[in-house]
């Protein structure tokens, strides 16, 4: 296909594609000559079925939920009902348009009116806003609320924000983007945030703490009521992580933890596709003293009508353009109502009860560093492997062999070696069993025969790959001639 620009007689281009012949105002400025295609795509010349079959071949190559166990740990790659996605893509949904007139678009507001209601009765908060995009925009527009209100009470000297050395990598990240100097406080023998540690870093210049509960070790935090305590009886807030709660769904709420502010991760924990990185929502929640300072506009009710609030002189302003990504507030809209109370609490203590199986059964056979009951996901070392010269990238490679994705490796960092595993709620019996048969053969082959597990994979469509030289040399741009 060609595409030639031509002057016309007003001065601008006109389209010279077959049937096409509307001069485009203005597409002198905005496409320069330098950079205008004149030449023909290089593109094959094959048949429709020759197309279909490349595509469904890549297709059978990757890997997802639907097709295989999928135990990454932290990301809750979990059940994702096909309904929720018919649900989403109905007209009246995805045809609506961000600058509609609320009169318009009523159903959608009332959407996300409810799920503000909705979620502040699972998290104990007081009221959401549900524009951040992702986990790690909810974590800045909670902490950007946390300045603000010390900001408001003219407590100026509040610079620090202490998260613990456990925590995801996105919260010292967002506290440095707002501006905030971090304090790591390390963890003791059992995983938890260490009281004594806490309580030397603790003083009148601490503006919060970020926790995540369970933690990225899968642990709850034993003393959170006393960390809670220490935090506030020095002035300070503590930060809700929510990228875990589906351990804690209808068991406890984070505001009856004393936590002041919640994100949660819609697309992690109320069930939308999110591998790759995207979509994502991240809506933030906030007591009662804060609700003030959340991010304007927000959806409010008169009467039998819903509409935008924009009069919220204390609030940190627009963290979006428009109102969300409204397809995952949807979906997690319809799972909630789906799941009901008794259904999200089930959620939780079937994540659990696997976990804690999974981690019954593979402990005799790797290090477990924390022995304790887990929530959702537990942390393994293979240091034991590792004095073989075995190393848990061999055996991440290695348990693709077995049709499994690879568990989230060297992840959290205070475990040396560590796999995480996080087997979600919706996997059978025999799915666990046989995939702790595979990670019970892989460590024995790891200590019997190294070099078996050391030049791994051997069953999948691309074979070990040389990181090293990928990683110095990387090559990021297709070429034609490869």
């Amino acid at each position: 296909m060609k595409l030639i620009f031509e002057k016309s007689l007003e001065g601008k281009r006109a389209c010279k594609l077959p049937g096409c012949d509307v001069p485009h105002a203005g597409l002198d400025k905005l496409i320069p000559e330098n950079m205008a295609r004149n030449t023909d795509y290089a593109l094959p010349k094959i048949s429709e079925p020759e197309l279909v079959r490349h595509f469904t071949a890549l297709s059978k190559r990757n890997h997802g939920v639907d097709s295989g166990f999928y135990p990454l740990g932290s990301c809750t790659m979990k059940y994702n009902p096909k309904i929720n996605e018919d649900l989403s893509k109905m007209k009246g949904f995805s045809g609506a348009h961000p600058l509609a007139d609320e009169t318009h678009v009523q159903g959608c507001l009332e959407i996300l009116y409810m799920m503000d209601k909705m979620l502040s009765e699972i998290t104990g908060m007081e009221h959401f806003s549900l524009q951040p995009s992702a986990g790690a925009h909810g974590e800045l527009a909670g902490l950007m609320i946390m300045r603000a209100y010390h900001e408001k009470r003219k407590d100026m000297g509040r610079k620090k924000v202490i998260i613990p050395d456990s925590a995801h990598g996105t919260n010292p990240a967002s506290a440095a983007m707002v501006g905030y100097d971090v304090l790591e406080v390390k963890s003791d023998r059992r995983g938890n945030v260490d009281i004594n540690a806490l309580k030397e870093l603790i003083s009148g210049e601490v503006a919060g703490l970020m926790l995540t509960n369970p933690n990225t070790l899968g642990l709850f935090e034993e003393k959170i009521m006393e960390i809670s305590k220490i935090v506030h009886d020095a002035g300070g807030l503590l930060y809700y992580d929510g990228a875990n709660a589906n351990a804690i769904m209808g068991v406890v709420r984070p505001g009856n933890m004393g936590f002041d502010i919640v994100h949660l991760n819609l697309h992690k924990t109320f069930s939308t596709p999110h591998g790759g990185g995207g979509p994502g929502s991240g809506p933030v929640g906030v007591k009662k003293h804060l609700a003030r300072f959340l991010p304007s506009p927000a959806v409010r009710k008169k009467d039998d009508e819903y509409y935008f609030e924009y009069n919220m002189p204390d609030s940190i302003g627009r963290m979006k353009s428009f109102y969300g990504n409204f397809g995952v507030i949807l979906k997690a809209y319809a799972y909630i109502l789906t799941m009901g109370g008794k259904g999200l609490k089930e959620v939780s203590e079937t994540s659990v009860l696997n976990a804690n199986y999974l981690m019954e059964k593979l402990k005799d056979h790797f290090k477990l560093p924390y022995e304790r009951i887990c929530k959702h996901e537990f942390v393994l070392s293979g240091i034991k492997q590792k004095e073989k010269g075995v190393t848990t990238l061999d055996m991440a490679k290695r348990i693709m062999d077995f049709g499994y994705h690879p568990p989230t490796i060297y992840f959290p960092l205070i475990v040396k070696e560590a796999i995480m595993v996080e087997p979600t709620e919706t996997e059978s019996l025999e799915a666990l069993d046989n995939f702790a048969d595979a990670m019970i053969k892989i460590a024995k082959e790891a200590i019997q025969e190294p070099d078996k597990v050391k030049n791994a994979p051997y069953n999948t469509a691309v074979k070990r790959l040389d990181e090293i030289t990928a990683a110095r040399r990387p090559v990021l741009k297709w070429s034609q001639d490869r």
